[in-house]
């Protein structure tokens, strides 16, 4: 694990053992056709299943994990994920803040940890992730310090259904150096979904001479269909 994951554990640690009296435990889990992370596939195309559990407390503190399996895509085995932050609303405004970090069991030298912030009014979302610390593998390649992800989403009901329309632009510290190329990209996509079912299509602009991205699956600049169905649990 990277050091700031190390300081994230330790924060969800000490957030799990305080406020336990007014404090929500959640669980959630799901079968998904494609692993589909910032409109690329991070399972090479393949099924996989993730889920987690999240602890959240009144005053807006939360933490939580999850996990997915990895498919086919080079990274094999599985990912785990660690994070922590607050969410609440001010003058019409909600808020979330906080740590968030990727662990690969089976290729720990690609871990890499965001700090990340967003903020709604009504059905729109805008949010930044910013990458503040990254292990070995990373080093002069794509996930590094200072990556940068920037996204917006509009979610709404359209009679049963709920839709979201979405999109991002991943840049990426070390684009157009040490051999690189051009591997920051840009991505959009839509979903629907009701009663734990969901349909989404997704595309991204990422080419296959893409050194960084591009190599986790072939034409990964298609556009991409998924169907899932996830179901959340009370624990507490």
């Amino acid at each position: 694990m990277t050091k700031n994951a190390y300081i994230l554990g330790a924060g969800i640690a000490a957030a799990l053992t305080s406020g336990v009296a007014t404090a929500d435990l959640t669980a959630n889990a799901g079968a998904y056709s494609n692993y589909i992370f910032r409109g690329t596939t991070y399972s090479g195309d393949s099924a996989v299943v993730q889920g987690g559990i999240d602890w959240s407390h009144d005053s807006g503190l939360y933490a939580g994990t999850w996990v997915s399996t990895l498919g086919t895509a080079g990274l094999g085995g599985n990912e785990i994920d660690f994070y922590t932050g607050l969410s609440g609303e001010t003058g019409g405004v909600g808020y979330d803040l906080g740590l968030l970090t990727y662990q690969y069991t089976s290729s720990p030298e690609f871990n890499y940890t965001e700090a990340y912030i967003s903020g709604t009014v009504s059905a729109v979302t805008v949010g930044l992730n910013y990458t503040i610390d990254a292990a070995s593998g990373n080093k002069d390649a794509a996930f590094d310090k200072g990556d940068m992800y920037l996204f917006g989403k509009v979610d709404f009901s359209a009679g049963p259904m709920d839709v979201s329309l979405y999109a991002g632009r991943y840049d990426y510290t070390n684009d157009g150096k040490f051999g690189n190329g051009n591997i920051s990209y840009s991505h959009f996509g839509a979903s629907i979904g009701k009663d734990g079912f969901s349909f989404a299509v997704d595309k991204s602009d990422v080419k296959p001479t893409n050194s960084a991205v591009g190599g986790l699956a072939a034409n990964m600049d298609a556009i991409r269909f998924t169907v899932s169905f996830t179901k959340d649990f009370d624990l507490m």
